[in-house]
């Protein structure tokens, strides 16, 4: 077996097409798309500095791919973040397990590695190269077809939508506000926000902005709709992207408020389901999210050393 690993920086078209047609390869026979939206939008658009993909080849063809971010400037000693997937014709001949070991030389040692469906395969994996779970990532999901019941805003709050080209610096500001504890999404930037409204889902009137008297931002709810579905599936779905409300804000129901704000819009517009993802460990989220009728639909885990 001709079996060769490199690991690179930049991908050129060719090398992204292979590794994009072996993610929807991996996504129909696994059910579950194994890379996530950044990695996704990194792969198409180039990756942050100090990103690098590593790729098994068997023979001429692309058999493993992994993306590997930089570590968090925030967290030091978290190594960086990644993932990896195996295209299903060449799984069962060690290929997986020689692309972790890659990832693991590549990193020194020290990665959150995401598996998103928490398959079986993917713990065996992990396991046998001394990686233990270290966090867990929920999607959740409800019906749309039952009537949502309407959004009441805290006193002194207004709604509104977002406006391209103005509002960017205010919502990063008050999404690291909001996440300052979240390892990701916290660390969102002006690149990262813009990248998205390139992207062709990207809808402003179905993002919500919450403002107060002084003009100043108290929360948000950004939606997405999924309109060839998620995951492989055809089906369209909303998503509730992302909410964020200010900690000044906090008990206010102002979180509450916005959530309802979103599904309303979502249901009219006709889908049949809402899905969103919140850490296991964020119990008043998933309170939050229950009592509004959504209930896990699957996992996605983090493995660390």
């Amino acid at each position: 077996m001709n079996v060769r690993v490199d690991v690179v920086e930049r991908l050129d078209e060719d090398r992204v097409a292979a590794v994009l047609s072996l993610v929807e390869a991996a996504t129909e026979t696994d059910g579950v798309r194994p890379l996530n939206e950044q990695a996704m939008l990194r792969l198409r658009h180039g990756g942050a500095q100090g990103a690098r993909a590593v790729l098994v080849h068997e023979g001429a063809d692309l058999a493993g791919f992994a993306h590997l971010d930089p570590p968090d400037p925030a967290g030091p000693g978290e190594g960086p973040s990644g993932e990896l997937v195996v295209h299903p014709a060449f799984r069962g001949r060690g290929l997986g397990r020689r692309l972790l070991e890659a990832v693991l030389e590549e990193s020194g040692g020290r990665i959150r590695l995401w598996a998103h469906g928490d398959h079986p395969a993917a713990s065996r994996l992990a396991a046998s190269t001394g990686l233990i779970r270290g966090r867990s990532l929920w999607q959740m999901r409800r019906s749309l077809a039952t009537p949502t019941p309407d959004p009441v805003m805290p006193g002194g709050v207004r709604l509104r939508t977002f406006e391209t080209g103005k509002d960017e610096d205010a919502w990063v500001a008050l999404n690291a506000l909001a996440f300052a504890a979240h390892p990701e999404q916290g660390a969102w930037t002006i690149d990262d926000i813009e990248q998205r409204e390139r992207e062709p889902w990207f809808d402003p009137a179905g993002f919500f902005l919450a403002v107060r008297r002084d003009g100043t931002l108290a929360g948000f709810h950004w939606t997405k709709v999924h309109r060839d579905g998620e995951d492989g599936a055809h089906e369209p779905v909303g998503e509730v992207y992302v909410v964020g409300v200010d900690p000044a804000e906090q008990g206010t129901g102002l979180g509450r408020a916005l959530t309802l704000t979103g599904l309303v819009h979502l249901r009219s517009l006709g889908l049949p389901q809402v899905m969103l993802y919140v850490d296991e460990e964020n119990h008043a989220a998933v309170r939050l999210y229950e009592s509004l009728g959504f209930s896990r639909w699957k996992t996605d885990v983090m493995y660390r050393r």
